[in-house]
Order: C-alpha cells, then sequence, then structure tokens
C-alpha cells in the first residue's frame, strides 16, 4: 500500500449499491477490487493499483470465484500468474451461460 485510497474518486457506478462511506480500503478490498477489475475504468484501475500494488491485486483476484474471465486474463498478464489458477477459471459455475459474449 504505498498511497491513500480515495473511494470517492472511484467511479459512482461501481458502489451504487452500498454507501461508500462506510466502505474499509482494508476490510473491504475483496469488494473493491473485484468491482474495479470487472465494472471499472482505467482511471480506476490506477487508483486501486496505487493503493494496493499488483501483488496485493492479483493475490485478492485469485480467490473470486465469478471473476470475469477477461479481467482474470489481465491480471494474469500484468501479474504474470498463469489464468488456469484463477478461481474463476477452475470453478465452474452451477448455472448455464446461455449466450456466449
Amino acid at each position: 500500500m504505498k498511497n491513500k485510497i480515495k473511494l470517492e474518486d472511484l467511479s459512482k457506478h461501481l458502489f451504487w449499491d452500498v454507501n461508500i462511506n462506510e466502505l474499509d480500503p482494508q476490510r473491504n478490498r475483496k469488494q473493491i477490487i473485484h468491482r474495479v477489475l470487472d465494472y471499472g475504468s482505467i482511471d480506476d484501475w490506477y487508483i486501486i493499483q496505487n493503493y494496493y500494488g499488483i501483488k496485493k491485486i492479483a493475490a485478492v483476484a485469485l480467490t473470486i470465484k465469478d471473476l470475469d474471465r477477461r479481467s482474470a486474463s489481465f491480471i494474469s498478464l500484468i501479474s504474470k500468474i498463469p489464468k488456469e489458477k484463477f478461481l474463476c477459471y477452475s470453478t465452474k459455475q452451477s448455472t448455464q451461460k446461455y449466450w456466449n459474449f
């Protein structure tokens, strides 16, 4: 953790369902990282990268079962961790997707 994170600087659509003032960057890091990886902009990425660092983001991303595969591929490339190690690649979803986008 290099800098202080200002959660209010992240895109508003990421946390539409929670009070952003009640989020703790350490306690809620999995939720914050997951939302930024799946739905955030490049500016949101730079904010969490400056705060958590690549290693911490990758460590958290490894444990997210429903991480988007594109997000997993992105963090896999940056962190040099094989994408097959991510839970989203090794865990099957209980419901089948009907549309393959």
